[in-house]
């Protein structure tokens, strides 16, 4: 086979079909950026579970002189000692914590107005005997948190137990309904693509009918006749893949790096190793995909 004359019939079917090859790059461009973003989407949703969640506390409030006409848990007055030292006893005791740290109302206080001092216009009316006194219980495992729920929740002296886990669900809700979003766009995209190579190549074979004919007659094999319908498929997919990973990296460099980093301070964002591992995926996908769109068309389309 000579490759001179592949390359220059491969240039003659890109020229032929400029508009339509244009076409397939940019959806085969679009499809694979959706596709690497939901890869990336989730590694940063499965990275931020993990930050997060080895950092969860499950909190236990303790009740104040305030809480007894608003909890019925608390009718009998703030916790005493007594309770105190029992419910830190039994945290102690148990196989599923890893660590028990006690919060004053003045701790409680303090944290309080470093968080909303700015940020609330009520946080100037809120006194330290108005925050609850409070036990932080760090978790061997976050999803354990019903164990603590069970024990205390109904304990005398004990307010609410709150998981924090469930602060960040709606987070991570969101997060994972966008990559699923993101998925489904692909998909519809990826069908797009796939239908415009199939209608590129059928129209390239279609042009070149009559030189394929006389190629079939000289005793050409069919895979000589339809390598340069499959390498025009190849190359133009493999253009879409390298402006999909052009794409991905801009997002990751001004959307990321340059604008979330600097408006989101409590998410630890995925690095370039992720992004960059991403990339020779996309890549080989851009050039497979359309070679095997344009091999199985020109089975039914390519009559020789």
């Amino acid at each position: 086979m000579r490759a001179q004359f592949v390359l220059s019939e491969i240039g003659v079917g890109l020229r032929r079909n400029l508009t339509m090859t244009f076409a397939v790059i940019v959806s085969v461009a679009l499809s694979l950026a959706l596709f690497g973003g939901s890869l990336l989407m989730r590694e940063q949703a499965s990275t931020m579970k993990g930050y997060w969640y080895d950092k969860v506390n499950v909190s236990i409030y303790l009740c104040n002189k305030t809480d007894a006409e608003s909890f019925p848990s608390c009718a009998k007055g703030a916790a005493t000692e007594d309770q105190k030292k029992e419910i830190r006893a039994d945290l102690e005791k148990m196989n599923v914590v890893q660590k028990v740290q006690f919060e004053t109302a003045d701790e409680a206080y303090k944290h309080y107005k470093e968080q909303f001092d700015k940020k609330s216009p009520i946080a100037g009316f809120v006194t330290p005997d108005q925050m609850q006194e409070s036990f932080r219980v760090k978790l061997k495992d976050p999803t354990k948190f019903e164990v603590i729920s069970t024990a205390f929740s109904q304990r005398p002296g004990v307010q609410m137990v709150q998981d924090q886990k469930d602060v960040l669900s709606n987070l991570f809700n969101l997060v994972n309904g966008m990559n699923y979003a993101a998925l489904g766009v692909m998909a519809l995209m990826l069908v797009v693509a796939l239908m415009l190579i199939v209608n590129t190549v059928r129209v390239s074979a279609f042009s070149r009918r009559r030189e394929t004919g006389i190629m079939r007659l000289v005793g050409a094999s069919s895979f000589y006749i339809q390598i340069p319908f499959i390498m025009e498929a190849a190359f133009a997919g493999l253009l879409g893949a390298g402006l999909a990973c052009v794409l991905l990296v801009s997002g990751h460099y001004f959307l990321v790096n340059n604008w979330l980093v600097d408006q989101i301070d409590l998410i630890q964002f995925i690095g370039w190793d992720a992004v960059l591992a991403k990339l020779p995926l996309v890549l080989a996908i851009g050039l497979l995909m359309p070679a095997l769109a344009a091999f199985a068309a020109l089975r039914k389309y390519l009559k020789v």
